[in-house]
């Protein structure tokens, strides 16, 4: 699909999707959720991404607030000028922005700081061997104290054990997502984790587990 250029109409019923899912939820009384979608290399080169992602907020009446973009730190670092200027349109609408996979590409801190993301995700491959491997533990205090620093939020992927868990917790990690929380769910388990999991003020306790 990315090859062929199938995956731009694609990934716009993929958006377009979560969107109306989540105003659903929304108008069901459900606690208000970020719903995180995934860009494609080839969405973000896409001309019209910045109209499409603007139409599709329109047709389903969900505020921005409510959706975040994962971009991987490979795609913004293909052409980093060009992804300062829509990643600026982008947040211009109200959307979230999250750095993908953060870690395993070749990002630079002069970039880093001019792009107008809220969000880095430490890639799962720093995560799986934590907290005995010390090269790990060592990289990911040092992503989670650079975020830190830059007024960033931090997640950490593909979080499966509470040793992981709790190493993340101690080093101040934001947010986490992975099995520890829960498998993939359809719908109705999801929802039924959600209302089990919302804590005393009424909010989620979990992150897109």
């Amino acid at each position: 699909a990315e090859e062929t250029g199938l995956i731009v109409p694609i990934g716009e019923w993929v958006l377009k999707t979560a969107c109306a899912q989540n105003k659903s939820w929304q108008e069901q009384g459900l606690p208000r959720l970020r719903m995180a979608v995934n860009l494609s290399a080839r969405q973000f080169a896409h001309e019209n991404l910045l109209q499409d992602v603007a139409r599709v907020l329109n047709e389903t009446g969900l505020d921005p607030t409510w959706l975040e973009f994962e971009i991987t730190e490979s795609m913004v670092m293909r052409d980093p000028e060009h992804a300062v200027t829509l990643l600026r349109g982008l947040k211009a609408l109200g959307i979230h922005l999250s750095i993908d996979d953060f870690g395993t590409g070749y990002s630079s801190l002069n970039y880093l700081k001019r792009f107008p993301i809220d969000s880095l995700k430490i890639d799962r491959s720093f995560i799986q061997d934590l907290p005995g491997d010390g090269d790990d533990a060592a990289i990911t205090r040092a992503i989670i104290a650079m975020a830190n620093s830059l007024r960033l939020k931090v997640i950490a992927e593909g979080v499966e054990t509470e040793e992981q868990l709790r190493f993340l917790r101690e080093n101040g990690c934001d947010e986490m997502q992975g099995y520890c929380f829960s498998n993939p769910l359809p719908e109705d388990e999801f929802l039924a984790l959600l209302r089990a999991t919302m804590n005393a003020a009424g909010a989620p306790a979990l992150k897109r587990a």
